[in-house]
């Protein structure tokens, strides 16, 4: 996020910052991105992660720093790998922590600690109800809860029972830790929360130490508290949760009073972002992994081509408020374009050969044509294309009986060829099912770089690839992959609104030769197409050739 930004449109977080150091109230400002390790990051996720470590960055003179927190307190669902993969997303939008890696899990005796202090004080119970004995008991929003009959247990026996749940002597679901606030509470947050549940689960970080895991509306504002953050930024889902998030902080021994302030989430349309929904089309394989390049992940994302700049420039653009709302997926898409177009090279790639001859060329002539690598930077400078006598061009760059504003070739019509020759037309033939095998044309010499010669009409200019020199690809389109623009809403659920053209397969693409040997994560705009990268998974350079589409052009008629 760029300091020009930041100055154009403080919004009301800044703003709060910028009070806090101007008034002494703090001589630093210590943020946090706090990824539960159970999933990848998503866009959504990017938001808040720009969001914290943007700050850090523009507060770097008062030392401010930006903590890469794992909330790590749930072993059934986490795993290393999402460590990993959380860390490489980090990175790969600019960011570093620095010394700045911290667990939930290394907490573990101190959440516990902290726990022993609220029953001790009489803020905390062993409940031993059944889940849905305590479920009924918290009663609604039109009706007050009923006390549990364990709240008035006595300190110690609460000590004693807490002790064992610890050593592994109760077991799952027999018993949890309650704090004491107040069961008529209007906040349903408040009526008594249970602040730690019984899990013989072994942890990606401590093993099998722990027989008790702390719950997230717990733990986290401790983590908070013990690392000095100074303001905790979170979605406004959590809006509701913070008279706990200070009750924790309030009645536990922490070194320091974090404040928690919440913003509005992003939400992209035409797809999802519950990390529920994304591991379940992962595990249905209704996508190839979460780096299936149709994910909203950032590995997906990458994988697509997008690039982090892109990503980042969307989300300046959306700005921070505490207003909810869906961002159009096409303002996404138009940032990935905008900066690809100002950055890499324009290749020529034939998606669906038509095969072209000239009828007026020698057959073993070859000529280089002069093409422009990136119109939009002079410094990217020029490359050479072979021409020979057969070469490819698209399919609908042919028409036999083209309508009156179609300006490409056909019957009594010429073009000219990107780069080089004007060409026109001369016959062409059909195959065994009638379609369009053949085109032979003439190509008029000295029309390099100069207009077409007099009784000649040429308006338009096409992209091709010579049939000798032609590399065979494989190319993957992609479209979004659900037909609903809020496939949450979707009726049937949003598996319902899937949409089953999201991936198109064109195994037979014909590219230039300089696309030969590129390695993956190789970018390019497929001039009069639209932008694509190597896949990072598939393609093997010299050998197995893959293209991921990225975005298309603005205006698709060539």
């Amino acid at each position: 996020m760029s300091k020009e930004t930041t100055k154009e449109s403080k919004d009301f977080i800044r703003t709060i910052i910028a009070d806090d150091l101007a008034s002494g109230k703090h001589e630093t400002t210590i943020t946090r991105f706090p990824p539960e390790p159970n999933g990848f990051l998503h866009i959504g996720h990017a938001k808040a992660l720009c969001l914290n470590f943007g700050l850090a960055e523009e507060n770097a003179a008062s030392g401010a720093r930006c903590h890469l927190r794992f909330d790590d307190t749930n072993p059934v669902k986490e795993d290393t790998k999402y460590v990993e993969s959380i860390k490489k997303d980090v990175k790969w939008l600019g960011f570093d922590w620095g010394e700045n890696l911290y667990f939930a899990s290394d907490y573990f005796e101190y959440f516990y600690d902290c726990a022993v202090s609220l029953i001790e004080k009489g803020l905390a119970y062993v409940d031993q109800q059944s889940p849905e004995e305590m479920r009924a008991g918290r009663g609604d929003v039109n009706h007050p809860g009923v006390n549990s009959p364990f709240r008035e247990t006595s300190v110690d026996e609460n000590l004693a029972l807490f002790k064992k749940t610890r050593d592994g002597e109760v077991g799952e679901g027999e018993a949890v830790l309650r704090a004491k606030i107040d069961m008529a509470s209007p906040n349903m947050n408040m009526r008594d929360p249970a602040i730690y549940r019984v899990l013989h689960t072994d942890h990606h970080n401590t093993g099998d130490v722990w027989k008790i895991y702390p719950m997230y509306d717990f733990a986290h504002p401790l983590e908070d508290a013990k690392e000095k953050v100074t303001h905790s930024l979170c979605s406004l889902e959590f809006e509701d949760h913070r008279p706990l998030y200070d009750w924790v902080v309030e009645n536990c021994p922490v070194p320091a009073v974090p404040r928690q302030i919440e913003f509005s989430r992003l939400n992209l349309s035409y797809t999802v972002m519950s990390k529920r929904k994304l591991l379940q089309l992962v595990e249905d394989e209704v996508v190839s992994g979460w780096d299936d390049p149709r994910m909203p992940t950032l590995s997906g994302m990458r994988r697509r081509g997008y690039t982090p700049e892109a990503v980042k420039n969307f989300i300046a653009r959306g700005g921070v408020t505490k207003v909810n709302s869906v961002t159009d997926f096409a303002i996404l898409e138009a940032e990935v374009r905008n900066d690809l177009n100002k950055k890499v090279d324009r290749r020529m790639a034939v998606m669906e050969p038509l095969k072209v001859v000239i009828t007026n060329w020698d057959e073993e002539r070859e000529e280089q044509m002069i093409c422009n690598n990136n119109p939009e930077d002079e410094s990217a400078g020029t490359r050479e294309v072979p021409l020979t006598k057969e070469f490819y061009i698209e399919r609908d760059d042919f028409m036999e009986e083209p309508p009156k504003k179609y300006f490409r070739l056909g019957p009594d019509r010429a073009v000219r060829l990107r780069g080089g020759y004007i060409i026109k037309y001369v016959s062409h033939i059909h195959d065994e099912a009638g379609n369009v095998s053949e085109v032979m044309v003439e190509y008029i010499p000295d029309t390099i770089g100069q207009n077409a010669p007099e009784g000649i009409k040429c308006k338009a200019a096409i992209h091709w690839v010579s049939a000798k020199y032609a590399v065979d690809a494989e190319v993957r389109v992609y479209d979004r992959l659900f037909k609903d623009e809020n496939p949450d809403a979707a009726e049937g659920g949003f598996m319902s609104v899937l949409n089953e053209d999201s991936l198109s397969v064109i195994s037979g693409a014909k590219l230039e030769p300089s696309l030969a040997e590129v390695e993956a994560g190789y970018m390019c705009q497929f001039e009069r197409i639209g932008y694509f990268c190597t896949d990072s998974v598939d393609h093997l350079a010299g050998e197995k050739i893959v293209f991921n589409k990225t975005a298309g052009l603005r205006d698709n008629w060539r």
